[in-house]
Formats: structure tokens, C-alpha cells, sequence
């Protein structure tokens, strides 16, 4: 009893930083346990395989180094399903719905974990907002399912369709990218209903539920939307436009890809591929058959990935629009980031310069490592550490003939891109640094 007492004295101390580390560790290792039973993988699967599995699902990243099709049972596919929805919602939106079901009160050190979890500013109607999210991920994955079933209905049976129909439907809005077709959603590439809803699923799950919330809960006036919205919906559909437009002029005339397409669906491969590049890990046509420039441009999308708040990873769109804003706001010799009317505060500058920092340091060193432990080409393993930060899910093809370091350090950059720098870095770092009482003198250095 006395040790109980100690460990509850012990997790309340935790910050919610460190809270959402553990909660995802155990829940990655609770998923692992689970694959490993025989009635998952009746082969049996090591344990390093395990984790990294229930590490890319929890994690939304849809890598795969067991093939989900091939040695996964349904009961298998299921797990990895239902481990994706949780990663998708979040631990802490999960563990609330339960205490919704039971009625009891969700206290204010819940709510700070829900705000944290949930990348929120600020802890007013953080409840309200997890009742919204739940019943936008109802409503949306099942309007996705009812489409994917009747388009897939025809030739095959009713059990199997609206099996593959649920499945898809949860991973794509999940921007997950598992698939139960073996080769993702290659065999779709000129049956552009597939590709338009799997893309739609994606798009909104990759906005972020407080932005869909502000569109959807109410009267929408783009005029009277926080800035935070106006940024992603700005940064999201330049984006998505700008991929569909690059993809479409460098792979028109590619026969490998999608130069022996009719134009309606170049068009759409392309938007397709422009939007599950940047968080969702789906594809319609092999990575390895577009061209370097195309892959080359993947990587930058996967880096930058989807919004804050949402199921995909990245460093996030409001980031990579805060750092423009930042760097033309230099150029422009202004004392402050303006944007709409609104100043964005100097702290979250330095933030979004620390994540993206970071981030490409976490990089430059797992491909460093990479190259040293495996045989492949420096641009294959940069494309693969990428996709597992970002949570994206692509690959050249590199996952399955990974080492164990190569597979540990994967599931490391799965991991951190989930949870994202900063949240880690404060789960590891000290509680807290008073601010000093003096500042020095200043000095200028010479830069650039």
C-alpha cells in the first residue's frame, strides 16, 4: 500500500509533458504485446518488430516491416486499426471519452494533459472541444466508409467491402496510410473515385480538429477566424495546390509514373500524390518510379507536414508559415512578424526556429547512423528517416531490409515526430528555469 502511495506522489509530479511520453510508451508497448500473440502473427514476430509496428501505428506513420496483408491475421489488422485511431484521437482524447461513457468529471490536471496533447494555446473549452472531436471522427470516418463501400461493393462481398471500406476509411482520416491491398493504392491510380475520397479523408483529418471546429461549428467567416485558422488554411491549400501543380510539370511526360495516363487522371494522381505526401503515406504509384526531382520535393513536403492539433506529423504548416513570416519580416527590416492585423509574439518565433532546428538535426543524425549501419544510398535513407518523423509512411523500399539499429532508430523518429521536439525536449529537461535578475551587456556578432 505504501508503495502505491509513492508511485501516485510520483505520477502526479509528472509535467504533461513527461505524463504524454509515458502514456504513449505504454500504450506502443501494450500494442506490441498484443502483435506478438500468436493469434496476431501466426509466424510469430520479434519483439523489435513488434514495437516498431505498434510504434507506426500509435504514431500514424503506416511503415511497415511485417507486411500487414501477408502475415497480420484479421484479429492482427484489427489491432494495428484500433492502434491507429487511438494515435489519431490522442491518449488523452481517448482517456477522456471513457470518462465521458462513465460520467465521472474530467479535473483540471486532465485538462492541461488534453491541452497539451491536443496542441492547444489555450485550456478554456478543451472539454467542449473533445466532445467535437469525437463526434466529427464518428461522422467523418463512417461518410468516408459508406463511399469506399459502394465503390468497392461491385465484385466483391458484402463482409470483405465494408471490412476494407472501415479500414481505409480510419487510416486515411488518420493519415496513417496502411492499407490491406499489399501495395497500397496502387491498383486505384485510373479510378479517380478512390483516390478522391481516400484524399478528402486525409486533407481533413491533416487540417487540425480545432481549425475544422471553427469551420464547421458554426457560422464561418474566414474575416472572423482566429489567425491560427487563417494560417492553415492559407499555408494547407498553397501547399496542396503548389505539390499538385510541381508533381503534374515534372511527371507529365514520365512513362514511369504517370506520362502514359489520359489527362484526367495525371490530374488527379498528381493532387493525389501532392497530398498524401505530406502526412498520410498512401500512394498510387510506386515512389521508386518518380523522378529524383519529384522525390526530392516529397522529402521537403514530409518535413513540413500536415497542421498542428491534427492526425499528421511534420513539423506543421503554421510552423514553416511562421519562419517565412519571420525571415520576410527581416527582410523587410521590420521590428515585428505582422500578419492579418495580428503580431505574432517574438517567443514563438524562437519556437518555431527551435522545432524546425531540431527536427533537421534529428535527421542529419539518424541518417548519419543509417549510413554507417546500412547499404543503402544516402538520398533512400533521408527519404526514410523523413517519412518516419514527419509520420508519412512512404518509402523507397528501404523498411523491410532494415537492421535492427536501422529498425530501432526508425521507431525512435516515429516516436519523436508524433510527439513532436519540444514536448520531449521538455519531458527531459528541467521543470523550469527562473528568469535572471540581470541581463549582460550586449554585443554584436558578424553573421551571414
Amino acid at each position: 500500500m505504501k508503495q502505491y502511495f509513492t508511485l501516485r506522489r510520483q505520477f502526479r509530479r509528472l509535467s504533461p509533458a513527461q505524463f504524454l511520453v509515458m502514456a504513449y510508451t505504454l500504450v506502443i508497448i501494450a500494442g506490441a504485446a498484443l502483435l506478438r500473440l500468436p493469434i496476431s502473427v501466426p509466424g510469430g514476430i520479434s519483439w523489435i518488430d513488434a514495437l516498431f509496428m505498434s510504434t507506426s501505428a500509435v504514431c500514424v506513420t503506416g511503415l511497415s516491416v511485417v507486411s500487414l496483408t501477408a502475415e497480420f491475421t484479421i484479429f492482427g489488422q484489427i489491432v494495428i486499426m484500433l492502434l491507429v485511431q487511438i494515435g489519431a484521437l490522442g491518449i488523452m482524447v481517448m482517456s477522456a471519452l471513457f470518462a465521458l461513457i462513465l460520467k465521472r468529471k474530467i479535473g483540471l490536471r486532465n485538462r492541461i494533459f488534453i491541452q497539451q496533447d491536443l496542441n492547444q494555446n489555450y485550456l478554456s473549452g478543451v472539454v467542449r472541444l473533445v466532445r467535437y472531436i469525437l463526434f466529427l471522427t464518428f461522422w467523418v470516418e463512417l461518410t468516408g466508409a459508406l463511399f469506399l463501400f459502394l465503390i468497392w461493393k461491385p465484385g466483391r462481398e458484402w463482409g470483405q467491402a465494408a471490412y476494407y471500406a472501415v479500414f481505409h476509411s480510419i487510416t486515411a482520416f488518420a493519415n496513417a496510410g496502411f492499407d490491406l491491398f499489399g501495395t497500397s493504392l496502387e491498383g486505384f491510380s485510373q479510378q479517380p473515385a478512390v483516390l478522391l475520397v481516400i484524399a478528402g479523408l486525409i486533407v481533413i483529418g491533416g487540417l487540425g480538429f480545432s481549425v475544422i471546429n471553427e469551420l464547421f461549428g458554426g457560422r464561418f467567416s474566414f474575416r472572423k477566424t482566429s489567425l491560427h485558422t487563417k494560417i492553415v488554411l492559407i499555408s494547407t491549400t498553397a501547399l496542396i495546390v503548389f505539390s499538385w501543380l510541381a508533381v503534374l510539370l515534372l511527371e507529365f511526360g514520365n512513362p514511369q509514373s504517370i506520362g502514359t495516363f489520359r489527362f484526367g487522371d495525371k490530374m488527379v494522381n498528381a493532387l493525389f500524390s501532392g497530398v498524401t505526401t505530406r502526412s498520410a503515406g498512401f500512394s498510387s504509384i510506386p515512389i521508386q518510379a518518380f523522378s529524383q526531382a519529384s522525390q526530392f520535393l516529397m522529402v521537403l513536403l514530409m518535413f513540413i507536414g500536415s497542421s498542428p492539433g491534427s492526425t499528421g506529423g511534420g513539423i506543421k504548416t503554421v510552423t514553416f508559415a511562421v519562419l517565412l513570416l519571420g525571415v520576410w519580416s527581416n527582410i523587410s527590416e521590420r521590428k515585428e512578424v505582422q500578419v492579418f492585423g495580428r503580431r505574432i509574439p517574438e517567443e514563438q518565433i524562437s519556437k518555431a526556429f527551435v522545432i524546425t532546428f531540431s527536427a533537421a538535426v534529428w535527421v542529419i543524425i539518424v541518417v548519419l547512423i543509417l549510413s554507417i549501419s546500412e547499404s543503402f544510398s544516402i538520398f533512400d535513407l533521408l527519404f526514410e528517416t523523413v517519412s518516419a518523423f514527419g509520420n508519412v509512411g512512404l518509402s523507397t523500399g528501404v523498411t523491410d531490409n532494415l537492421s535492427r539499429l536501422g529498425r530501432v532508430l526508425i521507431t525512435l523518429t516515429m516516436f519523436l515526430g508524433r510527439l513532436g521536439p519540444m514536448t520531449l525536449a521538455l519531458a527531459l529537461g528541467q521543470r523550469g528555469v527562473r528568469n535572471a535578475s540581470f541581463r549582460y551587456p550586449e554585443e554584436r556578432v558578424g553573421l551571414g
